[in-house]
Order: structure tokens, then sequence, then C-alpha cells
């Protein structure tokens, strides 16, 4: 087996595993709920949620990752007692990476086409209708959807075989920042457009009667809660071993809750500004933000026809996309090779080749699924459906209550051993007095949210 790679710098580590976290989720996924429930306020919420909920378990997988300096293949195992199960989990975290990759390689994909077709002009002068029947087209193409799949997985896959260092980091530098400067160029822009203030004061004025009640004068606090706690909980690729993996590429020259704190605070800063592009446009040009997806592929199309350059910055707006997403790609593929390594004790090269042709293939049924298998539902789910439902309603919480139970539990690795490897080296510290909060009520609220996953998903309406 090769010897194992580190990081060759404390930023390389900090902006792969944000761009881990950093996703589509950030970009449509949390403009799109901070308009659903009151703006501002909504924004102080999440913020307080990522405190208490995500980055507790973040530091928990960095610190699983570090001590084993392995993935998710034989992390547990490395560190669990004799004659206990925990790396049983390991399986199903390498089930979650690879389910994550097949439809996020597909969606990635549909972003390199706009972006192609908008430098094309493609987009000009269609109205809603026509931008909606161009999607729908491309939905409709499944060579074309495999195409550009096919390019994302090889240049991701041809990254991660260059190695960590030569590779998956010097890539992920060069990409997160140009994703950071397309991200402050388009913002800036936004907030220039006349008719822009309405957008800006709603996302930066908290109004708490907003988090209350809607326009209709219905109360949505308790969703509002809830859409808080599943952002702050699943924007950071928790309990798949994504972050884990780079827990075991660094060194302990630095204590994991600040290197957590550092990831979170990235990846809070591109959905914060993401809101700042978004929200100021859509008001500008009398648009709602709460159209989920549509919003990126169909309504925002229309949005940079109206602009001045909107060529420019449309092409400029799906590059960052891309970019948002090949980052999460990289970083997962990373971790489903590492597994393969560390499982099977084969070459880098090897792996990546196999794992190419996995992907490849099991990508195919989600594309499939937008034409020709379309007829295909299960509970009322399409196949990327599915594949969605399955890691962020399941694997992502139950691996998260994994890593949270393996850390506290004196059946699993314990605290005393975790708060030990979390707080060797110098700065943040994670506190010993959240023993209690962390053993107990994390682990409620954990179970909370996947439970209320399936309430929303299953129950009546």
């Amino acid at each position: 087996m090769e010897k194992r790679e580190t990081f060759s710098s404390r930023l390389g580590f900090v902006l792969i595993s944000a761009g881990c976290a950093i996703g589509l989720g950030n970009v449509w996924r949390f403009p799109s709920i901070t308009g659903q429930y009151g703006g501002a306020a909504f924004v102080l919420l999440y913020l307080l949620f990522l405190v208490i909920l995500g980055l507790p378990v973040m530091v928990m997988e960095l610190a699983v990752g570090r001590a084993s300096q392995r993935s998710i293949a034989l992390s547990f195992q490395r560190l669990e007692h004799a004659g206990t199960r925990w790396h049983w989990y390991s399986y199903v975290g390498f089930a979650g990476n690879y389910l994550l990759m097949m439809f996020y390689t597909v969606i990635a994909g549909w972003l390199l086409y706009y972006f192609v077709e908008m430098l094309r002009g493609s987009f000009a002068g269609l109205d809603a209708q026509g931008v909606a029947e161009r999607f729908g087209g491309l939905m409709g193409q499944p060579w074309t959807m495999t195409a550009y799949m096919t390019v994302v997985i090889c240049v991701g896959m041809l990254v991660c075989a260059q190695g960590l260092r030569n590779g998956v980091e010097r890539v992920n530098k060069v990409m997160m920042i140009c994703l950071l400067a397309l991200m402050m160029v388009l913002a800036v822009n936004s907030i220039l457009l006349e008719g822009a203030e309405e957008g800006l004061r709603f996302y930066l004025q908290p109004n708490f009667h907003n988090l209350v009640y809607d326009a209709e004068g219905n109360w949505i606090l308790g969703e509002a809660v809830f859409a808080a706690m599943g952002q702050a909980f699943f924007t950071l690729s928790l309990g798949i071993g994504a972050i884990a993996i780079f827990g075991s590429y660094i060194g302990k020259e630095h204590r994991l809750a600040g290197e957590a704190l550092r990831i979170g605070v990235l990846d809070t800063c591109v959905a914060f500004v993401a809101g700042l592009i978004i929200f100021p446009a859509c008001s500008a040009f009398g648009v709602s933000t709460g159209e989920g997806p549509a919003l990126v592929f169909m309504t925002l199309p229309n949005i940079f026809n109206a602009m001045p350059m909107g060529r420019l910055w449309g092409a400029a707006f799906f590059l960052f996309l891309s970019f948002a997403a090949l980052s999460t790609v990289i970083a997962v593929f990373e971790n489903i090779i590492s597994f393969t390594m560390d499982r099977w004790w084969m070459s880098r090269k090897k792996a990546v080749l196999i794992n190419l042709v996995g992907v490849f293939l099991l990508s195919l049924p989600c594309v499939l699924g937008c034409n020709l298998w379309s007829g295909f539902t299960v509970l009322g789910m399409d196949i990327s459906g599915i594949e969605d439902f399955l890691v962020s309603q399941n694997i992502l919480p139950l691996g998260s209550l994994v890593y949270v139970l393996f850390c506290t539990s004196r059946r699993g690795w314990g605290w005393d051993k975790f708060l030990a490897e979390a707080n060797e080296g110098q700065g943040l510290a994670f506190p010993k007095n959240v023993r209690f909060y962390v053993t107990y009520i994390l682990p409620a609220i954990v179970l909370f949210i996947f439970v209320m996953g399936y309430w929303d998903k299953f129950g009546p309406k």
C-alpha cells in the first residue's frame, strides 16, 4: 500500500474541507428557505443551530479521522474496543458517498451545460416559458446529460488520480479562490442593481414577525426552527466520513474545534454571499425566491437576460455554481478512493479506475430517471429523489448519530479519548463542560431531525 499523504498546508486542509461542505444546497436551498421563513431573522436562527449542532459533530468526525489516520473504511476498527461492532457502519457510510455522487454528478453536469449555453447566448431573448422548455429539453436528452455527467466524473477522478497534494489540494485551492472571487463580483453586481434595496433589507434587517408568521398570518415558527436545524446540520456533509478523511490527512499542531470553526465560517460565508447574489437580483426584477431548484435553472436565466451584460454575468454565475459542485465532487471522490485503498490495499490509480467505472455506471439510472425511466417511482419519488432521500434523510443524520455516540459512549471510543484528541495542539479548545449536552441532548436532537424528516415527507399534509 502507498505511503499515506498529508496536506502541504493548513490552508489546503481548510479549503478542501470547506469545499466538501460547500455545495449546491448553499446556493439554492439556503436562499430558498431563508426567503420562505423570514429573511434575516431566519439567518440568525440558522447560525445558532450551526454552532450548537453542526460544529460539535464536525469536531467528532475530524477527531475520529485524525486519531485513526484512516478513512471510514478502517477508522472505527482502529479505535473501537475489542468485541464491538462500530466498524459495521463503515459500509453504510461508503454507500452514502456513492449514493450522493449518483445524483450529484448529474446535477453538476446540468450546471456545466448551463455555463456552456449561457456563454453561447442560447438563453438570449427567451421568456420564462422558453427557459423552462429548454430545461425540459435537456431532461429529455439522455445522451447530452450523460456526456456532461461523464465530464464531471472524469475531471473529478483525474484530479484525485494526481494524489492529495498535487491533485486534490492544488486544484481545490485554485477552484475555491476562483469561486470566492466570482461570488464577490456577482454579489457587488446584484447589490448595485436598481430596485435591489428591498431584497437587501429583507435579507439583512431582522424582522422576527416574519419568522413567526407567514404573509397569510399562519404560524410558521415550528417549521422555521426545523428548517434551520436541518440546514445547519446537512450543510456540512456530516455523517458519511467525507470530513473524517481530511482529518486523517492533518497533523496534531492545531486543536480541532478551531479547525471546524474555520470550515463552518467559510461554508456559511458562501451561503450568505449566495443570498447577496440572489435576493437583490430577485427584488430588482420582481421574482420570488422560494422556488427551489427552479430558481437556479429556470428563473435566474431570465434575470440575467434582463441585466446589462447578462450573458457575461450568467456565465460567471453558472461557472461559480460548477466550481461549488466540483469542489464537493472531488472531496467525496477522495473519500471513496481512500476507502477503496484502505479496505482492499490497492494503489491510488487502480482505485481511481475502478471507482470511475463504478460511479459512471451507478449514475446512469439518475440520468435515465429524467427521461426513459421517468415513470419509475417509489413512494412517489423518482430515481434521483430516492437517492437524495436515502442520503439526506437517512444516512447523514444516522451517520452523525453514530459519530456522536462513538465519541461519547463507554462502549465506543469514549469521551476522554475523544476530548484528548480534539484538544491536542494549539488553538480553540473543545469545552469539557458540554459533556452532558453532547452525550444526551445532541443525540436527541439528531434523532428529532431524522424523525421529522420522515414526518415532513410522509406525514399528513
